[in-house]
């Protein structure tokens, strides 16, 4: 049985190699607008308050794990308001690459390990817009002992540490978005697989991207009827069926030329097309480009 949640993973390629220590005391507020950059933050002590565009504001504890996979604006502060509405800290540098938040003297109110992951795949955009804009876990236990992992990895200065915590960050990444499979609230990949019916749908297309699948045969599979299927699978998953299906199409398609594991004729019947012309001219049309030039730059790339 394939997983569509491992293809996500195994796709985006995801590497965390940017990480720093954040303390903060007293009142201070940091505002970031991360275009492009899937932000992360472990709470190492403490708490804080976390405001992200578009949600409700988030009082975080120690042992929480916060993801903002894709572009938006948000909001880290203190649970004592600044000052000033026009306020933003300053961090300051520390040794070992550390940096402080507010009052720069005496023990720290909380302490942060933040950074970005970075997604190694092209078609990460395309990845990244299926998951949630916002993950934020509490209580998971083994979420908790990898977080433990990280903090214990992060306060320590032994050799290796940096190549440690990125592997750490990104099991982390992983076990988050699987542990949320559940309770993730906004649309997208992970709240389709939630929904038991949907779930079935999404596995079947994930199994056999080769069939020529339709509305009507996907609604069959998750014993809905076709109108039921087609708004329940918008609500959940934020994007028509079979727009989810081409994007996957294409994302595997790209995967196959990137990697020359076939020819055109071979790639386009094993992601569903009739023939090597309609698979071309779907292709053009969503990526920009015929299958033969986007092979011929993809081999330029990777020769530089």
């Amino acid at each position: 049985m394939i997983d569509p949640l491992a293809e996500v993973v195994t796709l985006l390629q995801p590497h965390a190699p940017f990480s720093k220590v954040v303390s903060g005391a007293g009142p201070w507020r940091v505002r970031r607008s991360e275009a492009g950059q899937p932000f992360y933050c472990v709470i190492l002590g403490g708490s804080c308050h976390l405001l992200v565009d578009g949600h409700a504001l988030i009082e975080l504890q120690e042992g929480d794990f916060v993801l903002i996979p894709s572009a938006h604006g948000f909001t880290l502060s203190s649970l004592d308001p600044a000052t000033s509405e026009d306020l933003d800290t300053v961090p300051v540098a520390l040794l070992h690459g550390a940096f402080r938040l507010g009052v720069q003297s005496g023990p720290p109110d909380v302490l942060l390990l933040v950074g970005h992951f970075v997604f190694g795949s092209p078609d990460a955009a395309l990845l990244v817009s299926l998951l949630p804009q916002l993950i934020h876990v509490r209580g998971e236990k083994r979420l908790a002992t990898i977080v433990q992992l990280v903090s214990e990895e992060s306060r320590a200065l032994r050799p290796g540490r940096d190549v440690i915590l990125a592997r750490l960050l990104e099991v982390l990444l992983i076990e988050t978005l699987r542990s949320t499979v559940e309770t993730v609230a906004s649309p997208g990949l992970l709240r389709g697989l939630a929904d038991e019916r949907l779930a079935v749908a999404i596995r079947r297309m994930h199994e056999n991207m080769a069939q020529p699948w339709t509305v009507a045969q996907l609604a069959k599979e998750a014993a809905l009827s076709r109108s039921a299927f087609f708004e329940r699978f918008m609500r959940a998953v934020g994007v028509a069926p079979m727009e989810y299906l081409l994007r996957w199409r294409m994302a595997l398609a790209k995967n196959l030329l990137r990697r020359k594991e076939a020819g055109v004729a071979e790639v386009a019947e094993r992601v569903g097309y009739g023939s090597a012309s309609a698979f071309s001219v779907a292709f053009t049309r969503h990526v920009g480009l015929p299958p033969t030039r986007y092979v011929r730059e993809q081999m330029a790339l990777q020769d530089q």
